[in-house]
């Protein structure tokens, strides 16, 4: 059962553990709770999300507010690129006085929705979503809908099916996979081939349309053969990078590091070599990619300016301000390592 921090025989208590949790004096918190003057709006703030965090009811004059927590929603923290948008929008929130509220789906696990129906209970103040079901056209989006019509803050990070109007930040997929095709052509490789995530990915949708332009500008024919799909996992990119490379694709283009890395796995299974035999392009450069064998060549998400610019459009709809709900593409970064080489010189 939830407690009150005033009501009960461990009043004292609790008082306590609030004021230590904001480093303020119990005499503060008390002031917070009975709603009397002398406090600064941040101190007081930060007094009632100390609350939420703690599990205490707050009184019952203070119940209509929103609590100063914020849903981030994530598909999974095994690819390191999820945290590290984690560690950016959690650090962005706290700087604005608010607390982040963790939801990872696992195997078996909670849902997306379930996540959802949490943390309204929690009257939580806004969600940003990261690499969610709103990616995936034949995933179930009502949760999404229910956001819509409550008209709560919400912030989509990457490209999101039609239909969901939420302020979205996004990576710019096209420029992505110019930057990695154009690399790949100056190192005189013409059979390309990409990997990719499921069908009704979002993202993976644009870097195809790119890889289209990219290969008619190039003059070369495009040949579906040299597109594979897989799950976003290392031993997803080993299983699709294995057929690629027994049909001649000298140079690989990955939807992420993870995917990346199990390619690199294939063709080695394979008795080849990286990037003697075969260059590989990643997309994300997640922690340590630089310490992989080879170093990964790979297209850089600007994760730093993404999470800040989230955070910022989720508190400008808390504060009221109108925000536009067209999508801000930020452009990536190619950053060369030793994963890719020169194709090798076809003999006569």
């Amino acid at each position: 059962m939830t407690e009150t921090p005033t009501s009960g025989r461990s009043t004292t208590r609790r008082l306590a553990e609030v004021a230590k949790k904001v480093g303020v004096s119990e005499a503060t918190v008390s002031r917070v709770l009975n709603g009397k003057p002398g406090v600064s709006e941040a101190t007081r703030a930060a007094v009632l999300t100390a609350l939420d965090v703690l599990g205490y009811e707050r009184p019952t004059q203070l119940r209509g507010q929103r609590a100063r927590l914020v849903g981030l929603v994530l598909p999974e923290l095994g690819n390191p690129i999820f945290p590290a948008l984690a560690e950016v929008v959690g650090g962005a929130l706290a700087q604005r006085g608010f607390t982040p509220v963790l939801c990872t789906r696992t195997a078996g696990g909670l849902s997306e929705a379930d996540y959802i129906d949490m943390l309204l209970e929690q009257q939580v103040s806004g969600v940003v979503f990261a690499g969610g079901h709103y990616a995936e056209t034949d995933a179930p989006h009502g949760h999404y809908h229910r956001l819509l019509e409550l008209k709560l803050p919400v912030v989509l990070v990457n490209a999101a099916t039609e239909g969901l109007n939420f302020p979205r930040v996004s990576t710019d997929d096209q420029v992505a996979v110019e930057q990695a095709f154009g690399h790949l052509i100056s190192l005189g490789h013409e059979r390309i081939g990409m990997v990719l995530g499921p069908e009704d990915h979002m993202p993976s949708r644009r870097k195809l349309d790119a890889f289209r332009a990219e290969m008619a500008r190039a003059g070369l024919t495009f040949d579906p053969e040299v597109i594979e799909r897989g799950l976003f996992s290392i031993e997803g990119g080993q299983a699709v990078t294995t057929r690629l490379v027994k049909r001649g694709v000298t140079g690989i283009i990955c939807a992420s590091d993870v995917l990346a890395l199990g390619a690199i796995r294939a063709v080695r299974r394979l008795g080849l070599s990286v990037p003697e035999d075969v260059s590989v392009v990643g997309f994300d450069d997640s922690t340590f990619m630089n310490c992989t064998n080879p170093p990964l060549t790979t297209v850089r998400q600007p994760i730093e300016s993404i999470g800040r610019t989230a955070v910022t459009l989720l508190v400008n709809q808390m504060e009221g301000t109108a925000g536009s709900t067209e999508e801000l593409l930020f452009e990536p970064e190619l950053v060369v390592r030793g994963s890719t080489a020169p194709a090798k010189t076809r003999s006569a």
